[in-house]
């Protein structure tokens, strides 16, 4: 049937050594999935259920990618996360089942608004304005899970500008991937393209214009930013 505005474009990311791209259907993210992390935000880390906000599907950027500092911020972060990528979909999966509904992984960065999710925290209100701005889900070339298999554990790092600024390991997460996908198909059907963004590590930071910040998964790839001029 015809459309009475054009449709947009389907927003993809990339697929490591190959021209093929994965269409992105929803990102979901999940939030204080490393103890360490959520101490330094101020809160207790104790294993209290997951919580979850998403990003708009078209706020993926490509690995190698320049993005403008975001306008309505001082205080811009990087914030590294290992990424899935769902490939079958399912209402109520059981945790044992959860990694079949995986087709690969990747390297992410949960670009965050900081001062804005700040204020929205203080006064009791969503992330949206903080955290699913354009452009602010960098996503690096997904794996397949048929070759990569599901990393449990491995190194998490994000540098900037060649130093160090956050580091963990993928076994450090409150929250293990099968949990994360049994416990997020009880709210709703999980379906294929659908993108989650597992949480980040200690040590996030601001970002400025001329920043290069590189996120890097052992086993699993690296992605690349550069953050340029204000928009």
């Amino acid at each position: 049937m015809p459309h009475v505005i054009a449709p947009p474009p389907q927003p993809s990311v990339a697929v490591a050594d190959t021209d093929d791209r994965f269409p992105v259907r929803r990102i979901f993210c999940v939030g204080r999935n490393y103890a360490a992390h959520t101490r330094e935000m101020g809160r207790d880390p104790d294993r209290e259920p997951p919580f979850f906000f998403t990003k708009p599907a078209d706020a993926v950027v490509d690995d190698a990618q320049t993005v403008a500092y975001p306008p309505l911020t001082r205080d811009l972060h990087h914030e590294a996360e290992l990424v899935v990528a769902i490939g079958r979909g399912g209402r109520d999966i059981a945790q044992a089942e959860a990694l079949e509904h995986v087709w690969g992984y990747g390297a992410g960065n949960d670009l965050t608004r900081r001062d804005l999710q700040g204020e929205a925290k203080k006064m009791g209100r969503p992330w949206d304005w903080g955290k699913g701005f354009d452009r602010s889900a960098v996503v690096g070339p997904l794996r397949p899970a048929a070759d990569l298999g599901h990393p449990a554990r491995g190194r998490i790092t994000a540098t900037v500008n060649g130093t160090l600024r956050q580091e963990g390991d993928l076994a450090d997460q409150i929250w293990s991937v099968p949990e994360i996908i049994a416990f997020l198909s009880q709210s709703m059907a999980l379906q294929p393209g659908d993108l989650v963004m597992t949480g980040t590590p200690a040590g996030v930071g601001a970002l400025v214009p001329g920043d290069q910040c590189v996120v890097e998964i052992e086993g699993v790839g690296k992605v690349r930013t550069t953050i340029g001029p204000r928009d």
